[in-house]
């Protein structure tokens, strides 16, 4: 039988779990999955926080503790999730020894709430590369325009990011724009450079959700036969500007030095319409030095049916910018669908943290002190 996440592997697509949770962690789910499914990351949001911690009894000892110290809610929150987050890169450090801390790496996010907060962003990535304190964690910061600053001057400080929320392909040039000033001040600060790393995440299914739905609300034919293709070609197209900032002369200063390259991260990969092949945002987004991060359902079903045809981005390029050329041809406006996406993004992780903040502060009251 084929291994498709062994083949995914070894054509250079890091596989990481879209997921994390202190049950995970103590029952053993996570590090089965490293062991035996290839993971070699995990990647969280406030959204999976907000789920994981709908689970009272595997928290509740340490929630007890935080009600006897009578901490804020916030606090809580920052305890909890880093708790959780330092013991998944304790569990993946092996494999952060073993790639020369390319994978291995384990993401936590600022406060949504920061978004378009420049100094406080950093001053919060700040704070929560402190309070975890493990060389293999990335703190995620959304790629809004406040965010753009708040990536350079986190590298520059020596902390690695995981750039969040990625939707627009001009947006991208800026993340790496961005990640690349960052490490150049990292190399005057003292950096060493081969220890910092950095991924850009890149939405995946969201285009296609929005475009598919503007598309059937046009009703043409020419529009239905675009349904489900926005989104890959999209991302293929990332994959090119990645290609084309990483191979300039002041990159490769950059490398001479000892600094890897921002790896283009496919996040949400999870298919939400029926009608599509649930390994899509996969097998179609295949090339050397990418990371895909999975819900465990995607994981899954890769697992069981995925077929791995090698390269499945660089020969594709030129039909990705036709599917662009192609929706612009019918009257998707590009720039509205991305720039939606972002906001709705940034909303939806604010959601999802009050939603937190309130489980918190119910589990709080339930615990005993």
């Amino acid at each position: 039988m084929s291994d498709a996440l062994a083949e995914l592997s070894a054509a250079g697509v890091a596989v990481w779990l879209d997921d994390i949770s202190r049950q995970r962690l103590v029952s053993g789910s996570l590090a089965k999955l490293i062991d035996e499914k290839h993971v070699v990351g995990v990647t969280s949001n406030p959204t999976i926080f907000a789920k994981a911690l709908e689970d009272i009894d595997t928290y509740a000892e340490t929630l007890t503790d935080l009600k006897a110290r009578k901490v804020s809610v916030d606090e809580a929150i920052r305890m909890v999730t880093a708790t959780d987050i330092r013991d998944g890169a304790d569990l993946l450090r092996p494999v952060y020894d073993r790639t020369d801390g390319v994978d291995g790496r384990v993401s936590l996010e600022v406060d949504p709430r920061l978004a378009h907060d420049t100094a406080a962003t950093i001053a919060e990535a700040k704070a929560l590369w402190w309070l975890v304190d493990r060389p293999n964690v990335l703190i995620k910061i959304p790629a809004t325009k406040a965010g753009l600053p708040a990536i350079t001057a986190a590298l520059a400080e020596g902390i690695s990011v995981n750039v969040t929320l990625i939707f627009s392909l001009a947006r991208y040039g800026e993340v790496m724009e961005a990640f690349v000033a960052g490490v150049e001040q990292a190399k005057e600060n003292g950096h060493d450079l081969s220890k910092l790393a950095s991924v850009a995440s890149f939405f995946v299914s969201r285009v296609d959700s929005e475009i598919d739905k503007r598309l059937d609300k046009l009703g043409s034919s020419e529009a239905k036969a675009l349904r489900g293709k926005a989104a890959i070609a999209n991302a293929r197209l990332a994959y090119r500007d990645y290609e084309q900032v990483f191979s300039t002369p002041r990159w490769k200063a950059l490398a001479d030095a000892g600094a890897k390259p921002q790896r283009p991260l496919w996040a949400s990969t999870g298919v939400k319409d029926p009608a599509y092949d649930d390994t899509q945002y996969v097998v179609e987004l295949v090339a050397a030095g990418t990371v895909n991060t999975m819900p465990e359902a995607t994981l899954k079903a890769v697992d069981d049916h995925g077929v791995v045809r090698g390269d499945t981005i660089t020969p594709y390029y030129a039909d990705a910018q036709a599917v662009l050329d192609a929706l612009a041809g019918v009257g998707i406006d590009y720039d509205d669908v991305v720039d939606l996406l972002e906001r709705e993004g940034v909303e939806k992780f604010e959601q999802s943290w009050t939603e937190l903040l309130d489980s918190v502060k119910k589990q709080l009251t339930k615990v005993d002190a």
